[in-house]
């Protein structure tokens, strides 16, 4: 049920949706309220993200930064999303990755002022009530994560809300979805992290996580109240434990438009990145013997999706499986072990592929002896295991192939398998290198060789962009292909030896419009969206990616007294979930849920 009620004065400041700051107009002071809540200058957009800028200089470590780009998108969003905009490549490790990890590791520490739902355990019998709470009442895009595998950083419980609010921040700076059309969310189960149980400032249950058919009862839930509450709303879950994330996508997937990032987004983003590579390299995709260090659900959807691409280009797909080689704590991924999920045994290679290998013998076929023992060209990190990628194994994968393609993915920055300063040198310049955390160019000897952060802000936020400007119903695997092929694409590599592998920061919004083209194209071509011209298709995608600024309609509805709104106003103030009603007598007209 909806309420309509006017804003304004001390209201309309604490809202950070309709909140304008010191860019109120003197008129619209008058009108609204504001007289003496404000100071007397008039700023600009611009000049607000300039002094805000300054501000966030001052901030004397990174975490501080963080804070306060929190605080900011929490007093005004428009100029929260503005100044990232004007900053992007300073401001996304920030609000994203790196900083995020230690953001959630004090989460309780830090905590300020409410954003999105907390759905406790406890609590598991009113789901749907407590999504009536939401905020706002039409909503896109779901961020949800439980918090157990925070990044690198495991079990965080509640602290983990921090990665939903990140990634629906770049939902909204790169992919152009509304901010209040997006809701981060936190299923808290419990935490078997001892340092938070025993925290006595810690906000979240105080209880070990609930584990087995009790846990996935929870999660069943959840997706009948998010069914029943937003059917169309687009849900993604981030950042579950391995024996959790691929159970909960297969059971899911085909009930409502969702998707795993650690899994897809990841699997979509390196793809497109080491099919850069590749090109550099001057070599086929089904050339390639890819080892991964790490057998965790985000590794094995990397390898579905270049599993996939080598049958795309002609491999059967028992051959292609060959050209994979995944090694997890426990050595080599072979037919022989016991241990191995349905997910994985698909990549256990034959046993007699290693007969006679010295840790065949004891069925422990480690790392460095595999690549050893084969001509490995493509490297993958996913492991969580800082400095994992040694001298030695390197200098033996760079003396097989002229351009090895190395990516230690793993975050935050110390977990990372290895620095790109070492690869380049033990590869005498000639590695092709994605990272998971960012890393400032290597110099070596005359060249400065840039190096490409394989984020999945490259992918997910224009997935969340293609699937609504499309009006799909479920996201497939076809769909983050074309993600990863369109953003392959879109790659100038090539052009230079040492080009990085994925395009700039500074060109994601760009970069986003051609991703959430091509999803959008899948989608129609798989029956799972109405069908229409690609014409009209990017267009509705362009049309849909909201920009930071104050000028109407999208300020979200400031009309003085005796004015007339803007053509199409009110229309858009009702598809924002935010209006039913705009009289001339009421300065500010908003909805919230009742």
């Amino acid at each position: 049920m909806r309420q309509s009620a006017s804003v304004r004065g001390t209201a309309l400041l604490e809202d950070p949706a309709l909140n304008k700051g010191t860019a109120f107009t003197l008129e619209e002071r008058a009108a609204l309220d504001l007289d003496g809540l404000l100071p007397p200058v008039v700023e600009t957009l611009e000049q607000q993200s300039h002094r805000c800028y300054l501000a966030f200089g001052r901030k004397p470590d990174l975490l501080e930064r963080h804070i306060y780009l929190r605080a900011l998108q929490d007093t005004n969003e428009t100029l929260f999303y503005r100044l990232l905009f004007d900053h992007v490549e300073e401001m996304l490790p920030i609000v994203y990755t790196p900083v995020v990890a230690q953001a959630c590791a004090e989460f309780s520490h830090i905590y300020r002022r409410p954003r999105g739902l907390f759905i406790a355990y406890p609590l598991r019998d009113r789901i749907r009530e407590l999504l009536a709470n939401r905020p706002r009442l039409d909503v896109d895009v779901i961020v949800v994560t439980d918090g157990e595998r925070i990044l690198g950083i495991g079990d965080q419980g509640v602290g983990g809300m921090g990665i939903p609010i990140g990634k629906l921040s770049l939902y909204s700076l790169i992919g152009g979805i509304r901010p209040t059309r997006t809701l981060p969310i936190v299923l808290d189960v419990g935490t078997n992290n001892t340092a938070r149980l025993e925290d006595p400032e810690y906000l979240g249950w105080r209880h070990e996580r609930i584990t087995g058919q009790s846990y996935f009862d929870f999660i069943d839930q959840f997706v009948s109240a998010v069914k029943a509450e937003m059917p169309n709303t687009l849900l993604q879950w981030e950042d579950f434990a391995t024996p959790h994330a691929r159970p909960i996508l297969d059971r899911y997937r085909d009930e409502l438009p969702t998707f795993n990032d650690d899994i897809q987004g990841t699997a979509a983003v390196a793809l497109g990145a080491i099919s850069a590579g590749i090109r550099v390299a001057g070599t086929a995709m089904t050339e390639q013997q890819v080892v991964f260090f790490g057998a965790g659900s985000a590794a094995i959807g990397v390898a579905d999706y270049l599993c996939a691409a080598m049958i795309a280009d002609g491999l059967a797909e028992d051959d292609a499986r060959r050209h994979f080689w995944i090694v997890d704590r426990g050595g080599l991924l072979h037919a022989g072990r016991t241990d191995l999920t349905p997910e994985q045994r698909r990549y256990a290679q034959p046993q007699e592929r290693i007969a006679g290998w010295p840790g065949a013998r004891s069925g422990n076929v480690m790392l460095g002896e595999l690549i050893a023992n084969i001509q490995a060209s493509v490297l993958i990190g996913l492991s969580t295991v800082g400095g994992a990628f040694t001298e030695p194994m390197v200098r033996e994968m760079a003396r097989k192939v002229r351009r090895p393609i190395i990516f230690p993915l793993s975050n935050p920055t110390e977990k990372s398998e290895a620095v790109p300063a070492d690869l380049i040198r033990w590869t005498d310049g000639r590695a092709l290198i994605a990272t998971g955390s960012p890393f400032l160019p290597v110099e070596f000897g005359n060249r400065r060789i840039p190096i490409a952060q394989c984020n999945n802000v490259f992918i997910f936020p224009a997935v969340g962009l293609g699937v609504i400007a499309s009006g799909a119903r479920r996201v497939t695997d076809s769909m983050l292909l074309a993600a990863g092929r369109a953003l392959g694409a879109q790659t100038l590599a090539p052009g230079g030896v040492d080009a990085p592998l994925l395009p700039a920061i500074g060109d994601l919004r760009r970069i986003a419009v051609e991703v959430a083209v091509a999803v959008g194209a899948e989608a129609q071509r798989q029956g799972l969206a109405p069908a229409s011209a690609l014409d009209r298709l990017r267009r509705n995608v362009v049309d849909r990616q909201w920009e930071p600024t104050y000028d109407a309609p999208r300020s979200l509805g400031l009309a003085l007294p005796g004015s007339e709104a803007p053509a199409g106003h009110v229309e858009a103030l009702l598809d924002e979930g935010l209006s039913e009603t705009f009289p001339a007598s009421d300065p500010v007209a908003v909805s919230t849920p009742g």
